[in-house]
């Protein structure tokens, strides 16, 4: 293994204020990446660089809500006027956002889609003309399972993921012999803020970010199209593409959806 891979990389790491962003962008620091860390929390940003350049790594705080196109572009912008390029595109951030579907209004659905779909399409269409011209670059996406499998009561949630992940097929395949890669990381359950109030079976117990991290990044060394895990999110993956109705009775035997904690 080529342990200089991430050396001296660029690298923009949205959603980077917690859970798996921060976790990334920590991983791709320590392995001697530069990280720009966007999100809209500048001063969790603030603290996260400190303890980055107390490792001795580079890093670039640009407080953005990629929710707006105009913000995630100067992003884009700073980060080459920084260091020039932009190797790598974690896009992460992300809400979780539910409701039954007989509650549903258009709003729910826009919300989740303005970030878990807009967002990570303003920042392809950012990086991409820049990747282009350089014929390099890699691009990933933290989708979800709900991006392969729908939980009640995910519906806002898991519509944005699907699209995400379709948006993320084509993008790949459009992209073939360009010299940019491009990645879907599909997790299960992550210990992170936006589930910090459900618990779940130890079937479906949640991972740790770090977890997510290693990962992304054996995911973009090995230039992976698909990233699945655990073992078990994996499985369920492949449950409900040969059989649907068994997905959905282990759904609902499992409680995937987890309960609230007390």
């Amino acid at each position: 293994m080529n342990n200089d891979f991430f050396l001296n990389k660029a690298a923009i790491v949205t959603g980077a204020s917690s859970g798996i962003g921060r976790a990334t962008a920590l991983e791709l620091s320590r392995q001697g990446a530069w990280v720009a860390l966007a999100a809209r929390r500048g001063n969790v940003l603030i603290e996260l660089a400190e303890e980055i350049e107390r490792q001795g790594g580079k890093v670039l705080v640009v407080p953005t809500d990629v929710t707006i196109k105009e913000q995630v572009e100067q992003m884009v912008r700073k980060v080459l006027e920084q260091w020039g390029r932009v190797d790598i595109l974690i896009s992460n951030a992300g809400a979780y956002i539910q409701a039954p579907i007989v509650d549903l209004g258009p709003a729910d659905i826009q919300r989740s889609f303005d970030v878990n779909f807009f967002g990570g399409v303003y920042c392809v269409k950012a990086v991409l003309p820049h990747m282009l011209d350089r014929k390099s670059g890699h691009i990933v996406f933290i989708t979800s399972m709900a991006g392969k499998i729908g939980i009640v009561p995910d519906a806002p949630y898991a519509s944005a993921k699907f699209a995400l992940t379709g948006f993320c097929e084509v993008l790949r395949q459009e992209l073939h012999g360009s010299g940019i890669s491009v990645t879907n990381v599909m997790p299960g359950r992550v210990d992170t803020p936006l589930i910090d109030h459900l618990e779940f079976s130890r079937v479906t117990a949640k991972i740790s970010p770090e977890k997510v991290a290693q990962a992304i990044l054996v995911g973009i060394r090995k230039r992976k199209p698909i990233v699945i895990l655990p073992p078990q999110a994996k499985l369920l993956y492949y449950i409900n593409v040969f059989a649907p109705s068994l997905s959905d009775w282990f759904a609902r035997i499992l409680h995937l959806e987890g309960w609230k904690s007390n």
